[in-house]
Order: C-alpha cells, then structure tokens, then sequence
C-alpha cells in the first residue's frame, strides 16, 4: 500500500470515529464544541503519531508476553506530555476537557494502532498510519462539534451566528444530542457507501 493510501485511510475507509466506532467515550463527551474538538483531536493524533513511532522502533525487541504493558507505558509517557503541557498552555482548554486527556491512554484508537500496525510495520509507514488516523478523528470530532455547537449553541467557534432571536436546541450540547448526531453521521456514511457499492 503506497503512503499516501496509508495516510487517507484513516480519512474515510478506516475512520476511527465513523468507519470503525473507537474512540467513542471522548468523541461523545468533549465534541460539544469546535475548540473543544481542535484540542482533543490534536492531543490524540501527537499521542497516537509518537506512539506509533517509538512502538514501531522497539517492536522487535519487546518480547510478546509483555508488549501490551509496554505500548501502555510509551503511550502513557506522551498522553503525560500533552496534559502537562496543556495545562501549562492553556488553563481553560485543559479544564473543558478534564479527565479526558488522562483517559487517551485507554483510547483504544491508540493501542489498537500500536499492536495492530505499528508493531508490525516500519517506522515510517507507522508515522504515517499515526497521522492519517489521528486527522481522521480530529475531522470526526470537528464534523460534530461543528453541528453540535451551531445547533445547540448558536455559535461557531464561540462566535454567535444566527443573532439574537436564534432559540438554541439545547438537546445537541447535552449527551443525548451527541448520540443523536453521531447516529446521523453514521447513517450518512452508511448510506454513502450504499450508493457507493451500486
């Protein structure tokens, strides 16, 4: 598989979010918002793009028993590296989305993509895997913040849209509108490749 069919499969084919279903506790929580999504998205894909990369490097030498823990522990080390950082950062951000930076070393976007590719591939098509999965999450999360925040909100980055007179659907901020919007991209995509498959 050339690198750029490496890179675009997380896009749309292998979508973690709507092709695949991983990854659904932080989409479902934290995509109520565009800022919200941007750092999520961008904290998962540098975890998930340096993991895959050091897993790739060790791979042959973790012995089998034992490689899970490991994927953990280097997986750990970078989820570490973003919530520090973001703290240090951006005060606000790390707060909005709390206990789900921790829990991005249980994201099983991640460990999935360390012990089913990049334990197994090189250095450079597992870099590449990192990226390409990681946009496609972080879209996945902007497409649902994107109609989350316009329609539960009325605004668009914080920035109000609609005016004044706009009533909110408050349901779209809340939990059930994230399922509802998540049942709506998938039906989208279902029936996309439907129509597709004809």
């Amino acid at each position: 598989m050339s690198l750029f069919k490496e890179f675009s499969k997380g896009l749309y084919d292998q979508n973690p979010v709507f092709r695949l279903a991983l990854g659904l506790c932080p989409t479902l929580a934290v995509s109520n918002s565009i800022e919200n999504a941007i750092g999520m998205g961008a904290a998962a894909t540098f975890v998930l793009v340096c993991s895959n990369v050091i897993v790739s490097l060790i791979r042959k030498g973790i012995p089998q028993k034992i490689r899970i823990p490991i994927y953990i522990v280097v997986i750990a080390t970078f989820v570490t590296i973003v919530d520090l950082s973001l703290a240090a950062l951006d005060r606000e951000l790390h707060k909005s989305l709390g206990l789900f930076i921790p829990l991005i070393v249980v994201n099983c976007i991640i460990l999935g993509r360390a012990e089913a590719f990049a334990g197994k591939n090189s250095v450079l098509r597992s870099l590449v895997d990192g990226i390409g999965m990681g946009v496609g999450f972080t879209l996945a999360l902007l497409a649902l913040g994107f109609v989350r925040e316009l329609l539960g909100d009325g605004k668009l980055y914080g920035t109000p849209i609609f005016g004044p007179d706009f009533k909110p659907v408050l349901l779209f901020i809340l939990p059930p509108g994230a399922f509802l919007t998540l049942g709506l991209f998938l039906g989208l995509f279902n029936w996309i490749d439907f129509k597709r498959s004809k």
